[in-house]
C-alpha cells in the first residue's frame, strides 16, 4: 500500500511564468522512510506543500493516506505531520508552551501522547520554560519535530529537517528518524544533503522541478555506468580545465580536493591515459585512483544527461 502518490502533479508561479514543479509522479509505500533529495530550488518545499494542502497544483493529482490532496483536505491534515524548512513555531512561547499549544490545535494532550514523543523530548526536557527563539538549533528541530508528532500522525513530512545545524544534530536528528519509522510511521523527508540520501529506503533525485531518478540509494548508485576516477595535481584550477578541453574526457568536476573524471572511451587503459594528459599539460605531484560513485556523483551525471536531453528537443523546435 502507498500512503503518498503523486501523478504528474505540476505547479507555476507568476502566473505560469515559473515552472517550480514539472509533472513530478512518485510514490512513498507505507511504513517507508522516503526522500527527496536535490539543491535549493529544485521544488521540494512547492512539493510539500502541495502534499500539506496550503498550495493547490496547477494539474495533476496527489492523494495522502489515500485522500485527495484537494477533495479531502481536512482529513489530510488531522493525519499528518508536518515539519516545514523554516523554523516556525511561537518564538516567544516556551517549549511547553508550544506543545500544548499544538496538542490543543489537533483535540488532545501532551499528556496523552507523550509516549509518542518521549525519546525526543527527554533531549530538550531541561529547556522545557525557555523561549523556543533562544533554543539552539538542534534543540529548535526537537522541539519543532515533538510539536510534529505530538497527535500521533500516521505519516509524517518533514521539508529539510537538517538545514542549518550542526553536524552532531544532523545524525541525531536520523537516529530519531529511524526509531519512528521502526514504529510503523510513513516518514517523506526532504534535504539538499546527498549525504544524507544514502540513510532512506528510496529516494527520488530531482532538480529543476524534475524528477530525474526514483529507487534505493544502492541502485542509483550501482546505475552509474562508466569507471569514475579521482585525480588531483600541484595545481588543481589549472588541472580542471586542461582535463575539461581535452577530447579524451567526458566529465571533470571538482569533489573536496580531487576532480572527478569520467573517459569517453572505457577501452582505453584509463589511468596512464589520465597520467599523460596531465604530464603533457606539464602538471606535477599528480595522484591518480578510481573509485566507487557517490550519489553526488550519480546526481550530478543525471543533471548533466537531462540538460542535455532539454538541449536535444529545444534544437529540434
Amino acid at each position: 500500500m502507498n500512503d503518498v502518490i503523486l501523478q504528474q502533479i505540476t505547479k507555476t508561479y507568476e502566473k505560469g511564468k515559473v515552472l517550480a514543479v514539472d509533472h513530478v509522479s512518485f510514490e512513498v509505500q507505507q511504513g517507508e522512510l522516503f526522500g527527496l533529495i536535490g539543491p535549493d530550488g529544485a521544488g521540494k518545499t512547492s512539493i510539500f506543500r502541495m502534499l500539506t494542502t496550503v498550495l493547490l497544483p496547477d494539474s495533476g493529482k496527489a492523494s495522502v493516506a489515500g485522500f485527495d490532496i484537494v477533495k479531502e483536505y481536512r482529513s489530510i491534515r488531522n493525519l499528518v505531520g508536518y515539519m516545514p524548512g523554516r523554523f516556525s513555531l511561537y518564538q516567544d512561547l516556551t517549549v511547553r508552551e508550544n506543545l500544548e499549544f499544538f496538542a490543543t490545535v489537533f483535540g488532545t494532550t501532551v499528556d496523552a501522547n507523550y509516549d509518542q514523543i518521549k525519546d525526543i523530548f527527554e533531549q530538550i526536557k531541561p529547556f522545557v520554560n525557555r523561549r523556543a527563539g533562544k533554543l539552539s538549533g538542534g534543540m529548535k528541530q526537537k522541539l519543532a519535530l515533538s510539536c510534529a508528532l505530538i497527535h500521533k500522525p500516521e505519516i509524517l513530512l518533514l521539508d529539510e529537517p537538517t538545514t542549518g545545524v550542526d553536524a552532531v544534530s544532523r545524525k541525531e536528528f536520523w537516529e530519531m528518524l529511524k526509531k519512528l519509522k521502526a514504529q510503523g510511521i510513513t516518514i517523506l523527508v526532504s534535504t539538499p544533503y546527498m549525504d544524507e540520501a544514502i540513510l532512506c529506503e528510496r529516494i527520488a533525485l530531482i532538480q529543476n522541478g524534475k524528477i530525474m531518478s526514483v529507487d534505493t540509494p544502492q541502485n542509483i548508485i550501482r546505475a552509474f555506468p562508466k569507471k569514475l576516477f579521482a585525480v588531483k595535481s600541484d595545481g588543481i584550477y589549472k588541472l580542471l580545465n586542461d582535463f575539461r578541453n581535452h577530447h579524451e574526457i567526458e566529465s571533470c568536476y571538482a569533489f573536496g580536493e580531487f576532480l572527478h573524471i569520467t573517459l569517453k572511451n572505457q577501452e582505453l587503459s584509463a589511468m596512464e591515459s589520465l597520467q599523460r594528459i596531465a604530464i603533457e599539460n606539464g602538471h606535477s605531484g599528480i595522484v591518480i585512483k578510481e573509485m566507487e560513485p557517490t550519489i553526488e556523483d550519480s546526481f550530478i551525471r543525471l543533471m548533466k544527461q537531462n540538460r542535455e536531453k532539454d538541449y536535444g528537443i529545444l534544437l529540434k523546435h
